[in-house]
């Protein structure tokens, strides 16, 4: 006896146009999107109430000239304990990090190739702490 074959139906015909334009768009999105990373060096944060603001966070080359920042992911390094105010900022505007790790959106829009800086501050009662590890990575189409 012969094992019997099993075909999947074959797609109507009339879908493969709309097929053919939802590849097209993906793929345009694929190639629009990119994304730079740039790290700052460590900084100590000494001063109560006023700001540290880290090294500019720039994009490497041209790449993202005439896009916009659809996210920004973000890292730095406490000591273990040890806790600050952390806010990113944009020329246009900042936003609360709430944690030393995260992802966020609040700068969506905003242009992609404009230089970015961490800006820190001890809340009161802390010591002067150093702080590593200052990277970001910018999502932009």
């Amino acid at each position: 006896m012969r094992p019997s074959r099993r075909f999947a139906p074959r797609p109507d015909r009339r879908c493969w146009p709309a097929l053919a334009l939802l590849l097209a768009v993906a793929s345009t999105e694929l190639q629009a999107a990119g994304s730079w990373i740039a790290e700052a060096p460590a900084l100590r944060v000494s001063v109560i109430g006023r700001d540290t603001v880290s090294a500019a966070l720039r994009p490497g080359g041209m790449t993202a000239e005439g896009e916009a920042i659809t996210s920004i992911t973000w890292r730095y390094r406490l000591p273990p304990g040890r806790a600050l105010n952390a806010r990113l900022c944009h020329p246009a505007g900042c936003v609360a990090l709430p944690a030393m790790r995260g992802t966020t959106r609040a700068l969506a829009g905003l242009p992609a190739d404009a230089p970015l800086a961490f800006h820190f501050s001890l809340p009161r009662g802390e010591d002067p702490i150093r702080v590593g590890g200052l990277q970001v990575i910018v999502n932009h189409r």
